[in-house]
């Protein structure tokens, strides 16, 4: 004989997730019209490093468009057919982004060192100016996501974005200076593999943790063994077997056990106030507030397929 039951709090319901989509707007047309700028200046001016930036910012600006289709598709509701409604859009779009950063970062790499074995002659005085206008619209763009950069990975995948595309700014304007002070040409590939450096740690980062959702691996900061033998110093608790912890987006990490139970907790009416303190413990202890448990006697043990640890 056994119980099935669920926890009844913290199921992450679409309509209370908060809205960032007005932020994430914001951003986008910022980074449009850095686009557009930067394009004009790579022109003008000739620099790689100023192309480099534009390229870097129009992956970035495909990845907010990303941002903004999974920030609206995360908050449709629950069906029978979408359980979860369409939380891990959130997931896939950061994933998406990551994705394409880590292909332009590669190929950026590639023209930064023929440019440093062939250096071309680029405009300083425009380089200086169209970067100073890229570095403004993106200091704008991180401070309207600053604020939000924690909510989830599609707005962390923003924030590193519009933070990349600052700190390449500030490595164009310090590019545009050298050239004009020196003459040495070669700044300008120098900046360019300044942004590579910026881009693809964090990417690689991004990539790992969207990456950890997707294999449903244990969500970080959650100690498997401690929390198995958390349960088992119940009273009531003798076993714990077929835990899974998975998290589905950010904030909501799920878990599903088998609990083996003494036998008087099916006859003495036991099972209920069990079932509250095991998920009240699970809630409070280790932030998993979305949790199913199935009592088991210890006979059943013998009924089992293949059990997991």
């Amino acid at each position: 004989m056994s119980a099935h039951s669920h926890g009844h709090t913290g199921h992450g319901h679409t309509h209370d997730l908060p809205d960032h989509r007005g932020r994430l707007a914001a951003v986008l047309a910022i980074t449009l019209t850095v686009l557009v700028a930067e394009v004009v200046g790579a022109v003008v001016s000739g620099s790689l490093a100023l192309l480099t930036d534009a390229a870097h910012v129009l992956t970035d600006a495909g990845g907010l468009v990303l941002g903004l289709v999974a920030a609206s598709l995360a908050r449709r509701p629950t069906t029978d057919t979408h359980s979860w409604g369409w939380r891990r859009a959130e997931v896939l779009g950061a994933a998406a982004q990551a994705a394409v950063l880590l292909g332009v970062g590669l190929y950026v790499l590639v023209e930064s060192v023929s440019r440093l074995l062939s250096p071309e002659p680029v405009a300083s005085g425009a380089m200086l100016v169209f970067g100073a206008v890229g570095l403004v619209g993106n200091l704008v763009g991180l401070g309207l996501l600053v604020g939000a950069r924690g909510a989830d990975l599609n707005l962390r995948a923003a924030f590193l974005e519009v933070a990349n595309d600052t700190l390449g700014s500030v490595a164009v304007l310090v590019a545009a200076a050298v050239v004009a002070l020196t003459g040495w040409a070669r700044a300008d590939a120098v900046a360019s593999l300044v942004i590579v450096a910026l881009i693809l740690p964090r990417t690689l980062l991004l990539l790992a943790s969207t990456g950890r959702v997707l294999l449903e691996a244990t969500p970080a900061g959650i100690d498997v063994a401690a929390l198995r033998g958390r349960l088992c110093t119940h009273p009531h608790v003798l076993a714990v077997h077929d835990l899974h912890v998975t998290q589905v987006a950010t904030g909501l990490p799920t878990l599903t056990a088998h609990v083996v139970v003494t036998d008087e907790c099916f006859l003495d009416g036991h099972l209920g106030p069990l079932l509250d303190e095991l998920q009240a413990l699970l809630a409070r202890d280790f932030d998993v507030a979305h949790s199913t448990l199935q009592f088991e006697s210890e006979r059943h043990a013998e009924h089992e397929h293949a059990a997991h640890p």
